[in-house]
């Protein structure tokens, strides 16, 4: 679905991606590992056009994402949830989905609340709540229902677990798959609880210094027999 061929890419002069190349497949959870400080991030911004881009390509369905406002890529079809700043924190829950559903007409945004109430109960539990008072994992759960107003093909996720208890992580990574099951989403997942991460996703994509090392099954990843030292980058 979203193909990335010979990415270089970072912030104004500080290059942090070199020539990377990966195919992220449709209807998978593909997870991005890699030590701190190796591009993970960085890839999914790039793909939602956050950053510098140097040279290089990304389509999604063969169209070109690249020189396109975030904005527009939304439009397309892409959603992005960083792991802070992802919901209004001064307002309700009720009053965050229907910012987030601003560009739908009435009977449209009433009916897909509906829907991604059905997959998120914690919108109708708290519906009337300020979500500065929900907890991290609430909040989590809030943004990617806003994210799905929109219907998009692929969602991005930016570490959904950080800073969550073990209990509560597990649980948005358990939401995630059932993203996958149920609406038959394309998931690019980053996630610094790596084996979490392989142990539900698809496909894995291991990033070190910026440069793609490791692309392929994550359950194959997993049973690398040098799995510690690709990791951190010890060995390529």
């Amino acid at each position: 679905m979203i193909h990335v061929r010979n990415l270089n890419a970072g912030y104004r002069k500080l290059q942090i991606l070199f020539d990377v190349s990966a195919s992220f497949d449709r209807e998978r959870i593909n997870v991005i590992v890699g030590p701190n400080g190796s591009g993970k991030s960085t890839l999914l911004k790039s793909i939602f056009g956050l950053t510098t881009i140097y040279s290089g390509s990304i389509t999604l369905d063969g169209v070109e994402l690249v020189g396109k406002a975030p904005h527009e890529i939304a439009r397309i079809g892409v959603a992005y949830l960083p792991q802070t700043e992802n919901i209004f924190e001064n307002l309700t829950i009720e009053e965050n989905l229907k910012m987030a559903g601003y560009v739908l007409d009435k009977s449209e945004l009433k009916e897909r609340i509906e829907e991604v109430a059905e997959l998120f109960p914690v919108i109708r539990k708290y519906w009337k709540r300020r979500a500065r008072l929900l907890s991290g994992g609430e909040r989590q759960m809030i943004a990617m229902a806003m994210a799905l107003l929109r219907k998009p093909k692929v969602m991005l996720f930016d570490e959904p677990t950080g800073g969550l208890a073990p209990k509560i992580a597990n649980e948005v990574l358990s939401k995630i798959v059932e993203l996958r099951d149920t609406l038959n989403m394309t998931i690019i997942l980053v996630e610094q609880n790596a084996r979490k991460a392989l142990e539900i996703g698809d496909k894995a994509y291991l990033l070190v210094g910026g440069r793609l090392i490791f692309e392929g099954g994550c359950h194959e990843f997993l049973n690398h027999p040098r799995f510690s030292t690709l990791y951190f980058g010890i060995s390529s």
